[in-house]
């Protein structure tokens, strides 16, 4: 189809001045950008992007994200004039206002055709790579484009991707760099000067330049970039910020404020159109758009006829359950180890499972034996290498779960999940069911020392709604923990592993690990008097160890796993009732962590004892740590003996 080189910068304009009006009507928001970056989101999505706006769901879409999310104001103009998910021009002037699908930032989820959320710089540039990576382990022919900026440039996560994406030789990606040289201090060139060209040549990127208001250079840059099948094509744009606005375009007025009324009647009347009008489009724009659409309708129906493609199976919990291994329960393990075999195991069941460590595998056990590696431009692999990234890693994992129906994974040692933490905060804003999996997860990874021995993690990572972690405290229970994070559907999950051996346990529960907490032994009367251990992870067995002595002398005891303390406070009063009844006050809570949260669990603070750890840690091995911190049986049965005075 040939370039309508007038009827696009119409298009780009009108763009322009509805930007210009949802910033000024809310008073709020990022005009330079969205302006800035017109012609090339107006020509991307008039002649190149493969998009259907009546079926956001097609398969082999081209995804498009605005790694900048603040440009939102630009997502929303583009969703509205392609009819996409029947976004009115009142929900434009509603923009960032409460209950408005036009958030301040795109939210997967809320707006339609917005692929992943974004905000945080850098994120959606290492999401893209895994939305990218998504396409070639389908097989599929649509192709990822990424717009990103110079506040993504400068943050660390987008050279882990690119860095990756290059050694794969992940093509089918173009990432759009919008420099404009303006951020809200000022000149990038003031705090970088970076040469992003040469940098990404040495990624093993293409890299094009062009002049990003030229419709022409466009087009033909995302033509080429689109030819090019064995490399990852970095588009660097030379654009001007707020283009359009006679006085403020070129500066860093115009990047996080509105215009000013004066300010958008003079950019409209510059851009040819009439200064009264706001929210104002030309019928002939959405004629553009309208045509556009129906392309790509007749492009969805010819690929949706020709494809043979089946989603992957996704068996329920009965099925997984019967795929789990049997552990011998005369050998103890450390459960890092039962997780690679649980991973296994599962993986043979559950197709849809992918991932790999951040160059931790021989430690965190999680390659999937019979499934092969990614290499460069070979995707036929279920394994990754993601390299010491954890950052881009989760972002990635982030990105290959959005795309379609994979369940990505990403691990490594539970202290580096500081470095995931944006990522897992953004999978949960989303509800993408992606998964983290983090061995070494206390103070028993002993000779390290405290910067490799997590402390207060737990604790942090439980603060984080609509994230589920897991602590199982044996190969069992990891292995039903891991039947409930395949099953989760509505938000990130991460497991929590040791690194020393742990005892298989009797008692341990697949119903009662699917609720969070539950009686994992118990002994004598269950009233008033007993003594209630609560513990997670290797402190269970601690517990039990404590509370059989107790149980020799005649002292009713019970003891609570709690593998997953959300999913226990999610379950009804009666449940939560039936295995920590108010009326057993006498309390000992062990965990080699921090306090922080576990009050919560307390009676009142005369019958409530605590075995954490609420200091950093130190270098020798794990027992004579255990010993030092008061991690032994001997420490949790003393502090029983307290209670019963």
């Amino acid at each position: 189809m040939k370039l309508d080189i007038e009827s696009t910068k119409l298009a780009a304009d009108t763009i322009r001045c509805l930007c210009a009006d949802m910033v000024e009507k809310a008073n709020s928001g990022h005009p330079g950008a969205a302006m800035g970056m017109a012609d090339m989101a107006a020509t991307l999505w008039l002649n190149h992007l493969a998009f259907d706006p009546a079926d956001t769901g097609w398969k082999n879409r081209d995804r498009l994200v605005f790694s900048g999310g603040h440009a939102s104001s630009l997502v929303y103009a583009l969703v509205h004039l392609s009819g996409t998910g029947g976004l009115s021009m009142d929900e434009l002037k509603n923009f960032r206002q409460f209950g408005s699908r036009c958030a301040g930032h795109p939210e997967r989820g809320v707006m339609p055709g917005v692929e992943v959320t974004t905000g945080p710089l850098g994120q959606g540039f290492a999401m893209a790579v895994g939305l990218a990576i998504g396409a070639k382990m389908k097989g599929r022919t649509n192709h990822t484009w990424v717009f990103c900026g110079d506040g993504d440039m400068e943050e660390g996560i987008s050279h882990e991707a690119a860095s990756l994406a290059g050694t794969l030789k992940l093509g089918g990606l173009t990432a759009i760099y919008d420099f404009n040289d303006i951020q809200i201090e000022g000149h990038v060139t003031d705090t970088n000067r970076d040469d992003a060209k040469r940098r990404f040549q040495a990624y093993g990127w293409k890299v094009l330049e062009i002049d990003g208001h030229d419709i022409a250079a466009i087009d033909k840059a995302f033509r080429k970039a689109a030819r090019i099948a064995d490399a990852p094509v970095l588009i660097i744009a030379k654009t001007t910020i707020g283009k359009g606005a006679p006085n403020k375009a070129g500066t860093h007025g115009c990047h996080g404020a509105p215009l000013g009324a004066e300010e958008v009647a003079a950019t409209k009347k510059a851009l040819g159109f009439d200064p009264e009008k706001s929210f104002y489009v030309p019928e002939k724009v959405y004629a553009l758009f309208a045509a556009r659409a129906r392309k790509m309708r007749r492009l969805r129906n010819k690929y949706v006829k020709g494809a043979a493609e089946r989603p992957f199976a996704k068996p329920g919990r009965a099925e997984l359950l019967a795929a789990l291994p049997k552990f011998d329960p005369e050998k103890p393990v450390a459960t890092r180890n039962a997780n690679g075999t649980v991973m296994n195991a599962l993986a043979e069941v559950f197709p849809a499972l992918v991932g790999g460590s951040a160059d931790l595998e021989a430690s965190n056990k999680t390659g999937l034996k019979k499934y092969g590696w990614m290499s460069p431009g070979d995707f036929t692999g279920r394994n990754f290498h993601w390299g010491v990234r954890e950052l881009a890693m989760s972002s990635m994992v982030n990105g290959l779960t959005a795309y379609d129906d994979f369940r990505a994974f990403g691990a490594t040692f539970f202290v580096f999940s500081d470095y995931c933490r944006p990522a897992i905060r953004l999978a949960a804003i989303m509800g993408t069911p992606s998964i983290f999996v983090f061995s070494h997860d206390s103070f028993y990874v002993g000779e390290d020392g405290p910067t490799h021995e997590p402390v207060e993690q737990l604790a942090a990572m439980r603060t984080m709604p609509n994230v589920t972690l897991w602590r199982p405290a044996d190969a069992n229970e990891t292995g039903y923990a891991w039947v409930e994070m395949l099953l989760e559907e509505k938000g990130p999950s991460a497991i929590a592993t040791t690194r020393q051996n742990l005892p298989i346990l009797e008692g341990t529960s697949a119903e009662g690990v699917s609720k969070g907490a539950y009686v994992v032994y118990s002994s004598g009367a269950q009233d008033a008097s007993t003594v209630l251990f609560i513990a997670t992870g290797s402190e269970v067995a601690l517990a039990i160890d404590a509370a059989k002595v107790l149980a020799s002398e005649g002292v009713g005891v019970r003891v609570v796993s709690m593998p997953c303390v959300t999913r226990f406070l999610a379950q009804d009063c009666a449940y939560r009732e039936s295995v920590a009844p108010a009326a057993m006050a006498k309390r000992v809570i062990v965990e080699a962590g921090t306090r922080f949260g576990w009050d919560r669990f307390r009676i009142d603070y005369k019958t409530t004892r605590f075995v954490t750890l609420d200091h950093y840690g130190a270098s020798a091995p794990y027992k004579r740590l255990a010993a030092e911190f008061g991690f032994t049986a001997e420490r949790v049965l003393g502090e029983a003996r307290e209670l019963l005075k």
